[in-house]
């Protein structure tokens, strides 16, 4: 069977009793900070163009990515909500499933960008593709298939169709640009077309992960890990391995923003100036938060993809929000990023599991320094769900945020979910 076929059956045939319980709660949580995360961008008019352009769809999945705030699978370096979570709440609205139902295509959305990615690790950024962009486009069409109620073949059919809007550059890098912001947007608006032309009969290749032009080959030049694709589908999840993200940048610094954070708060800068500050970086990360210049970002959403910048934020404030990057052009945070020295250092694994190490030389010689073992809000973290409800409440804001957060952590018991909707809505989405 092809894997478009093996991925339709299975998302097509879960049934939520069987899903374990870690899984339907680590899906709500994530679900949760993805709504979260949409209402702080739109409270802060991040994003703003997207609004009313497109669709509903779009213009949600902008928003949960806009503030680059928003969750992220290691393995497959994939924002696994952004482009599913649209799609679960304005189809779901639109055909009136119930919150399990719609619990259960997000699972099945989730689940399926992570694989995709972890398929080809950094494979896609290693050749200037947005991997969320690639991958997206098949969870987000999945969602929309398994909420519409598809047949198998009509969703192959949809897969294969979304082989041909598989894409995303990553050339903001070099620009400062905002379009990774939209990149979300249009996997979810895509996903719901898809779906639609699929159940009008459109065909589309099954062949369309494994072919001689299938997405991989034709993007990254190999096959994809059929292995990490396929096996333990239904019983090893890789939604318990999605990380919430403390801080509004680029997952590919937050161990570096931990590791930061200690060391001014340990207190050892105290005392004689800073001269150097050395922050190790895994080498698959150096190209995208590294390099000439990044120490002086020319727009905000690219001092979200600057280590300097960033690290040099977190030593002169001790923290790093939504607002630290309204003000790029800080001469406390410009002089402090200047002394910042990237170094490439090997660390086995995924980019985005990365340890933080951090070491500063002082003005009288000595140098301090600090490390932690992964960034927070990873897999095994036991205070993932008190760092969602605090967050999300924190980016919620407004009335009876903790509504709303019950609400959603309790998906799985709402007959519908235009209450939900409607409580969103007052909040400015």
């Amino acid at each position: 069977m092809t894997i478009a076929g093996e991925l339709a059956g299975w998302a097509l045939s879960l049934d939520l009793a069987d899903v374990p319980t870690e899984v339907r709660h680590a899906a709500c949580r994530h679900v949760l900070d993805g709504i979260g995360c949409a209402v702080a961008a739109a409270r802060c008019g991040a994003a703003s163009a997207a609004r009313g352009t497109v669709g509903r769809a779009f213009e949600l999945g902008v928003l949960v990515h806009a503030l680059d705030f928003d969750d992220t699978h290691a393995g497959g370096l994939v924002h696994a909500t952004a482009p599913v979570l649209p799609v679960m709440l304005s189809e779901g609205v639109r055909l009136g499933v119930s919150g399990a139902e719609a619990l259960t295509a997000a699972i099945a959305g989730m689940e399926t960008i992570c694989r995709l990615g972890a398929a080809a690790p950094h494979a896609f950024h290693a050749r200037g593709l947005h991997a969320t962009a690639v991958c997206g486009v098949f969870a987000s069409a999945l969602t929309a298939a398994r909420l519409r109620g598809l047949l198998v073949e009509q969703t192959v059919n949809a897969l294969g169709i979304a082989g041909s809007r598989a894409g995303g550059l990553l050339e903001f890098l070099d620009t400062g640009a905002s379009t990774k912001q939209l990149h979300p947007g249009f996997a979810a608006q895509d996903g719901i077309v898809i779906a639609a032309l699929a159940a009008a009969d459109a065909t589309g290749p099954a062949t369309v992960f494994e072919g001689r032009y299938g997405v991989y080959r034709a993007l990254i030049g190999r096959d994809p890990d059929r292995a990490a694709l396929l096996g333990g589908l239904g019983e090893d999840w890789e939604i318990t391995r999605i990380t919430v993200k403390p801080y509004p940048a680029c997952q590919l610094l937050h161990a570096q923003l931990d590791a930061a954070r200690e060391l001014r708060d340990s207190g050892l800068f105290d005392g004689p100036p800073i001269q150097e500050i050395v922050v190790e970086v895994h080498p698959d990360a150096v190209p995208i938060v590294c390099g000439r210049g990044k120490e002086r970002p020319r727009s905000s959403y690219e001092a979200k993809f600057s280590l300097p910048w960033s690290v040099a934020a977190m030593i002169v404030d001790g923290a790093v929000t939504v607002r630290t990057y309204d003000h790029i052009d800080r001469p406390d945070v410009l002089e402090m990023a200047a002394l910042v020295r990237p170094q490439a250092a090997e660390f086995g694994g995924a980019a985005a599991d990365q340890p933080g190490r951090v070491r500063a030389r002082l003005g009288d010689g000595r140098w301090v320094m600090a490390a932690v073992p992964r960034s927070r809000g990873g897999p095994g973290d036991p205070g993932i769900a008190a760092t969602v409800r605090d967050k999300a409440l924190a980016n919620l804001g407004g009335d009876d945020p903790e509504g709303i957060a019950e609400m959603v952590l309790a998906l799985d018991a709402q007959p519908s979910l235009k209450p939900l909707m409607k409580a969103l809505e007052s909040h400015g989405l």
